[in-house]
């Protein structure tokens, strides 16, 4: 794969990534208002998505710093 492949996939993940937790924060806020209900599941998802994406990305600049030691 060249760079311009990856760069390209690269941009295709983050913006599908926005779009679901964008879809799931409209989810969690239409269910608080129309229903008066927390919706547990998608706050979940939600949650533990941005905790995956944080926790991976500072992971790999960790390493990668470490490697250019």
């Amino acid at each position: 794969m060249d760079e311009m492949e990856m760069s390209i996939n690269l941009k295709a993940i983050r913006l599908a990534w926005v779009y679901s937790v964008l879809f799931l924060l409209v989810w969690i806020g239409y269910d608080w208002i129309k229903m008066g209900a927390f919706n547990g599941i998608a706050f979940i998802l939600m949650t533990s998505q941005e905790v995956i994406y944080w926790t991976v990305q500072l992971f790999l600049k960790w390493k990668l710093g470490k490697d250019e030691e």
